[in-house]
């Protein structure tokens, strides 16, 4: 799992790719958003694009990401999601609470 960051017109993109689990991606998640949101940055972009497997421990990353960015007043968004990872949030009806946009365009453009 590797999570590259770059910024856009003052949003922060994490492009992550490989697997998110238990014990590896998780952890790179973690310290990636976490990262971001300590440098400061308010508006955050999650790209699951290139994410091939995501297990509940990656959920339970994504959901304490996006705790950690509300409570510091700070939106935090999912972008490219691969059909897995939006089942998986479909099941576990996390789709309600996550931002989730078709790509980077339409997710700047409503978050802006």
């Amino acid at each position: 799992m590797t999570i590259s960051v770059r910024q856009k017109e003052g949003f922060t993109i994490l492009d992550a790719k490989g697997k998110i689990t238990i014990g590896a991606g998780d952890v790179v998640l973690r310290e990636a958003i976490q990262g971001a949101l300590d440098a400061g940055a308010m508006k955050v972009l999650v790209n699951l694009g290139g994410v091939s497997t995501i297990d509940s421990s990656g959920i339970g990353e994504l959901v304490s990401a996006y705790t950690s960015a509300s409570n510091r007043g700070a939106k935090l968004a999912l972008v490219q999601l691969p059909p897995k990872v939006q089942d998986i949030l479909q099941i576990t009806q996390l789709v309600t609470v996550f931002d989730v946009y078709e790509d980077e365009e339409e997710a700047m453009s409503a978050m802006a």
